[in-house]
């Protein structure tokens, strides 16, 4: 039987940086503006092309946008709304969750909520950390906070329900890795480690084997992109390659990570409950 009633879920996910990807890691790169320009692409160019191809294929996507950048692109952000898409919470500045105190830890959750609630006129469902990061008491925060779900582990290739302190809870998890990320393979830049550039064909071949493989086992498929990265023209193609790809097979749902969380929660609530 597929994970949720709707069939295969397909999760394409963006997380729209911008230049905080830059500015977290160093804020004297706040005065490189060439070094900034590589995020700047991500809004000025890169989300054009990533709005028009989900259009083009009627797919609703989740975006998670750290609350600097929805203050800065409020006009894109409303376009991204009213294309019928999510925005989910990913921090207020883009900084290292592990760099944090709790207090500050705290404060980027609550003013990256704040302004998600000011602009789409509802809190966020989901939460994605900047880097893939979190401490001691990040879990805690998001239920605390009122989160439906996650996607930050990469310890599974379907979604779960949390265990927060031995009790269950109604948080699902949405796992994924680096090797359904475009950053790894994509992300090019001298002030930043990992420099890589890999053609898009071959990143192309590895996401198609695990779709396939996903698809098999029913499980799901979560894809972590970064609109300054895949926004390029030849990610872009291979993207669209990928989408075809995907729809040639007939379970498949692609479907945004809250509205998949509704679907799936009520059977990982049972399978809970059958292995307590």
């Amino acid at each position: 039987m597929p994970i949720a009633p709707q069939g295969f879920p397909i999760m394409l996910t963006f997380d729209l940086d911008a230049e905080t990807l830059w500015t977290a890691r160093d804020p004297k790169n706040a005065e490189r503006p060439i070094t900034l320009s590589q995020g700047s692409y991500g809004w000025k160019v890169g989300m054009g092309r990533i709005l028009e191809l989900l259009d083009r294929y009627d797919i609703k996507a989740t975006f998670f946008v750290p609350g600097l950048v929805i203050q800065q692109r409020q006009a894109l952000i409303e376009d991204v709304l009213k294309r019928g898409h999510e925005i989910g919470h990913h921090s207020w500045s883009h900084a290292w969750i592990v760099s944090l105190t709790p207090e500050q830890e705290r404060e980027e959750m609550e003013k990256g909520l704040e302004i998600i609630k000011r602009v789409t006129g509802q809190a966020p469902r989901g939460y994605r950390s900047p880097a893939g990061e979190f401490s001691p008491i990040t879990l805690k925060l998001i239920q605390e906070y009122g989160f439906s779900y996650s996607s930050n582990f990469f310890d599974d290739d379907s979604p779960y329900l949390h265990v927060i302190d031995g009790k269950p809870t109604d948080i699902v998890e949405f796992p994924f890795a680096w090797v359904l990320d475009d950053a790894p393979f994509f992300l090019y830049s001298i002030t930043l480690p990992g420099r890589t550039m890999h053609p898009p064909s071959s990143v192309l071949e590895g996401w198609v084997d695990e779709f396939d493989t996903l698809y098999r086992e029913d499980r799901e498929y979560v894809l972590a992109m970064h609109p300054q990265i895949i926004g390029r023209p030849s990610r872009i193609t291979m993207l669209e390659k990928l989408i075809k790809h995907m729809m040639a097979h007939p379970k498949v749902w692609f479907a945004r990570c809250d509205h998949v969380a509704e679907a799936v929660r009520p059977g990982l609530k049972r399978k809970l409950a059958r292995a307590a």
